[in-house]
């Protein structure tokens, strides 16, 4: 752990942080930006299944946003994962998924993660094939989604991580 690690503060999001984490994914520029008003919902009803990262004061410097699949509620879908430009680089994005993780495995008995990556997004990439290394987990990679299937316009296509079972 990082000393910018150590002084981190993880937990779950609330209302008040939506328009926080909509700011954090829109000035990502490579985050498919949802509405405000999807955030604000997310931190609502989907907290249990999220996590934020906080600075000392409290306020909002990354985040992963994940829900249980409804037909394998043992399995947690990571949506989005930000970090705020002037924190990138510390571990956080790595101790946010862990600390999600851990907590919906303790909370919900959660044994897989499952997450989309477009091709070329190295980022995420390397996070997410770092984490299966860190926990001992197999990952599979399969297309979810062609590009055809997105109506509004170009789109890449989405690529399956299944990250599990996880090694608790």
């Amino acid at each position: 752990m990082t000393a910018a690690q150590a002084d981190l503060q993880i937990d779950r999001p609330t209302v008040a942080d939506g328009a926080v984490l909509w700011r954090i994914a829109r000035d990502s520029k490579v985050l498919d930006l949802n509405s405000s008003y999807s955030y604000l919902l997310w931190c609502r009803d989907f907290a249990a299944t999220s996590a934020v990262a906080r600075d000392e004061g409290g306020e909002p410097i990354g985040f992963v946003t994940g829900y249980l699949r409804p037909d394998s509620p043992r399995t947690l879908l990571v949506w989005q994962v930000a970090v705020d430009e002037t924190h990138r680089g510390r571990g956080l994005a790595a101790a946010l998924l862990d600390g999600l993780v851990a907590r919906t495995a303790a909370e919900h008995g959660v044994t897989a993660v499952e997450t989309t990556v477009t091709p070329g997004n190295t980022a995420s990439e390397r996070l997410f094939t770092a984490f299966a290394e860190r926990h001992g987990a197999p990952l599979e990679r399969e297309v979810l989604f062609e590009s055809g299937r997105f109506p509004d316009g170009p789109h890449d296509p989405e690529v399956l991580y299944r990250i599990g079972p996880l090694a608790h």
